[in-house]
């Protein structure tokens, strides 16, 4: 199977807990991006893994309207990345790019739309803007796509940067023994991509251990945060105010700061929240939440401390707890937040008052791990989004992307539904 994942099997009923940093799982120890299916037979009690002192909420919603409008099928291929661009949904396979209309009209499609044919399996997709596609890939390459020309721009790092560095000793490093590279080289699959809100950056990390800064303009490697982990580096997100955060397969996510006089990263923080390999990650700016996802099934809702102190850069709210196997990839949009797993799921969880997550809703179909998600508020004709409407694009190792329409009841409806109820 393409991609080399580890999954870990864990037994969790649908809750959100509260979480200290005392908290005592039983999670194996291993890398996650190598799949193996004797990592399914792991299995703990998800009660038993919390102080008897915390408590559990356990979501009993079942309001969430969802149903699947479409299924994308574009070959025998995983689907390993998914993103949105204007009308299009972009997926990324171990072959090519498609790009499919973001609205189908039919039940099921399998015509593509348009078909972009790699050299190397793309295993993640960032828009820069409406026309500028990033892609990044197994063979350690970043490439620069111009999606209407539907031409790769550049490929980084690009020839110029690499020319530049060639000729000097002090430009290579040591990558294994008896061989280097000059640092602008990622050595290892890029695994995740991230821009900086002015779009003026674009950040790769990489299964190598090393997270990369390049410059927009002219696509020149600034910088390289090398061994910035133990292990493969899975997941980078940025917040508007300019921190890194990084998921490695060493059970660690980092909080990375941006020096102004030298522009240069520095490690302001690591959260040891984990038990197992980090696979994916999310930021929400509006509210400052970190959600992360591990090969356990278990994600954390990470809160940015607004003093700092002693208090840390960011402390843990709750644990959401349902999937049965790894977290792979996670979004938040608005109030919502979507998981993607091994357990050939799709979860949607929402926060509430107080700092609670509840999960709203299973959306079931998938025959195998779900690998990607693409999320996006549902538009109504005038342009105006539609209340509680939203469009999930999940992508799997079944070779299937599926489009989902899914309404969210307001708490005005939920109260309603539980005093008819009752």
């Amino acid at each position: 199977m393409t991609g080399n994942m580890n999954f870990i099997s864990r037994s969790c009923s649908c809750s959100f807990r509260l979480f200290s940093k005392s908290h005592d799982d039983q999670e194996s120890n291993f890398r996650s991006q190598s799949f193996s299916q004797d990592s399914f037979n792991s299995s703990f009690s998800s009660k038993s893994s919390l102080p008897p002192s915390i408590s559990a909420m356990i979501a009993t919603s079942t309001t969430l309207h969802h149903h699947c409008i479409s299924t994308y099928k574009p070959n025998s291929s995983d689907i390993l990345s998914l993103t949105l661009s204007g009308n299009h949904l972009i997926s990324g396979s171990s072959t090519h790019i498609h790009l499919w209309p973001r609205h189908p009209a039919t039940t099921n499609t399998t015509t593509k739309f348009i078909s972009m044919p790699c050299n190397s399996a793309v295993k993640s997709l960032h828009i820069l803007n409406e026309n500028i596609l990033i892609s990044a890939h197994q063979d350690h390459k970043i490439q620069i796509w111009h999606i209407n020309k539907l031409k790769i721009i550049a490929t980084l790092p690009t020839i110029k940067d690499r020319l530049a560095k060639i000729l000097f000793a002090k430009n290579y490093v040591e990558i294994r023994r008896h061989k280097k590279l000059t640092w602008i080289h990622h050595n290892d699959a890029v695994s995740s991509l991230a821009v900086s809100l002015d779009k003026s950056l674009i950040y790769s990390a990489s299964w190598d251990r090393s997270f990369k800064v390049w410059r927009r303009s002219d696509f020149k490697c600034l910088e390289s945060i090398s061994n910035a982990h133990d292990d493969a580096i899975n997941a980078i997100v940025l917040s508007v105010e300019g921190f890194v955060y990084t998921g490695s397969a060493d059970k660690k996510i980092k909080v990375w700061g941006n020096n102004r006089r030298d522009k240069k990263h520095y490690l302001i923080e690591k959260l040891e929240h984990h038990k197992s390999a980090v696979n994916a990650l999310a930021y929400d700016d509006h509210v400052s939440v970190l959600i992360s996802g591990a090969c356990s099934g278990v994600m954390i809702a990470s809160e940015r401390n607004s003093g700092g102190g002693d208090g840390g850069h960011m402390s843990v709210v709750g644990a959401l707890l349902g999937h049965k196997k790894a977290i792979l990839c996670v979004r938040i949009v608005g109030e919502l937040v979507c998981s993607g797993s091994a357990d050939k799921t799709v979860r949607l969880w929402r926060r509430s008052v107080g700092k609670s997550y509840s999960c709203l809703g299973v959306l079931e179909g998938h025959g195998g791990p779900v690998k990607c998600l693409a999320m996006a508020a549902e538009s109504s004709g005038d342009g105006e989004e539609e209340g509680g409407g939203y469009m999930v694009y999940s992508g799997s190792l079944d070779s299937d992307i599926k489009v989902w329409k899914v309404r969210v009841p307001s708490a005005v409806e939920e109260d309603s539904m539980a005093n008819f109820v009752s």
